[in-house]
């Protein structure tokens, strides 16, 4: 008979600001790619033992159809190795212990698919990998176990993951939030939207570059050296503004943007 995953063990594991990796940076000291990052969507922090994961999560972290992002999501280990049995391959163990260890998948990604809610599960890894035996076993027992829990589960490779784009919203995500920054801590909610729509005049019809905007920005409003920068950045992060990020973001150069309804909501309110 075919072994079913307990739907109230899976329901059980915490979602948001709450949910707690199965693997965290402490577990593998030896990892030097691994990496901490603040997450938008969660409000916690969120641990990645690669490059790619990372990027991946950059990805995810900026997507309008994330809600929810459970990293190093644990499977349910006495099914994982009733599926290794069943397949005829031997389950992962500790190399030391040599006991079975729990299994985890790299991405429990909750979305809003045209106003339906749902779990989708992503695994991470080099293309270059797959022709290990060993890896699509383990994969094979990944597939197998969300299958029967009727969830979409998908394989993402370093080939799929634009690092162009997880960079871009690497770095306009450390702009998210003004607050710590002192050229804009004066300022109240009104007269920062009053100080935004003077700044997105300022790129309307010019051809001028980001740095040389920002810098007569800086100047006309008394504001200090980079918090022109750090504005723009904020308002690509926030989604004032899109622009296309699949290219190099350079400040030295002129870019085009165009205004999102969340601008033109602000530019009425404050009109």
């Amino acid at each position: 008979m075919e072994s079913k995953i307990k739907t109230d063990v899976y329901d059980q594991i915490k979602r948001g600001k709450e949910y707690k990796p199965a693997i965290t940076i402490q577990d593998v000291p030896s990892l030097g790619r691994s990496t901490r990052i603040h997450g938008i969507k969660t409000g916690r922090q969120h641990e990645f033992l690669s490059d790619m994961e990372r990027n991946y999560f950059h990805i995810l972290n900026f997507s309008d159809f994330v809600i929810d992002i459970r990293e190093q999501f644990p499977l349910q280990l006495d099914l994982t190795m009733l599926i290794a049995e069943e397949l005829g391959i031997k389950h992962p163990i500790h190399p030391r212990t040599k006991k079975p260890v729990h299994m985890t998948s790299d991405f429990n990604i909750t979305i809003n698919q045209n106003g339906k809610i749902k779990d989708i599960v992503r695994t991470i890894k080099r293309k270059d990998d797959l022709v290990d035996k060993r890896i699509v076993e383990k994969f094979e027992i990944e597939r197998i176990y969300w299958s029967r829990l009727n969830l979409d589960w998908g394989m993402v490779t370093d080939i799929e993951i634009n690092k162009t784009l997880a960079l871009n919203i690497d770095d306009v995500m450390h702009y998210y939030s003004l607050e710590q920054l002192e050229a804009f801590s004066q300022f109240d909610n009104n007269e920062f939207e009053d100080i935004i729509l003077a700044f997105l005049q300022r790129f309307i019809d010019s051809n001028k570059t980001v740095r040389e905007l920002t810098s007569i920005f800086e100047r006309d409003i008394h504001l200090e050296k980079g918090a022109g920068i750090a504005l723009f950045k904020y308002l690509i992060a926030n989604k004032f503004i899109k622009i296309d990020l699949l290219k190099p973001l350079n400040i030295d150069a002129v870019i085009n943007f165009d205004l999102t309804q969340k601008s033109m909501r602000l530019g009425e309110a404050v009109l």
